[in-house]
């Protein structure tokens, strides 16, 4: 089996498309080791299972900033087809219709990321928003432990 995939991996992926945290079906092939359509069937052969707010398919004007923003996307530009952007939530569901060791240790790393960058962010507003001293430094300990946590997710 290959090698665990890492936060860096993970985190690189990550965009925000309508303020929300997703990753583009060709970035989510990436990290599975598949084609970008084998994702995109897996959504087409099960649309129950991923209603609004799973995914979203980015409207042109997106996809033409994210040719602009992300070299990876060049790809895209001339491309009629417009890209899905998993949300967390579609990622979990992506998982259940993917099945392989690969795939399960991927989806590990995915939701495992997810959860520790918005664990940061939650600690990281509550700290701006509390003015205790003691409160901070507590919190600022907690954010410490969760970036080391994140950046030595390499197992």
């Amino acid at each position: 089996m290959k090698n665990a995939i890492t936060f860096e991996q993970i985190e690189d992926k990550i965009i925000f498309i309508h303020n929300q945290q997703v990753i583009i079906d060709s970035d989510v092939a990436t990290l599975y080791g598949g084609e970008t359509k084998e994702i995109n069937q897996a959504v087409k052969n099960n649309p129950d299972k991923f209603p609004d707010g799973y995914i979203i398919v980015t409207p042109n004007k997106v996809k033409t900033e994210l040719v602009k923003n992300f070299d990876r996307f060049n790809k895209l530009k001339h491309s009629s087809i417009l890209p899905n952007a998993f949300t967390e939530k579609g990622l979990y569901m992506l998982a259940t219709n993917l099945e392989s060791p690969t795939a399960t240790q991927t989806t590990i790393a995915i939701v495992e990321t997810f959860a520790k960058v918005r664990l940061l962010s939650q600690t990281i507003t509550e700290l701006s928003d509390n003015p205790e001293e003691t409160k901070q430094k507590s919190l600022m300990e907690k954010s410490r432990e969760i970036i080391s946590d994140l950046f030595s997710y390499d197992k």
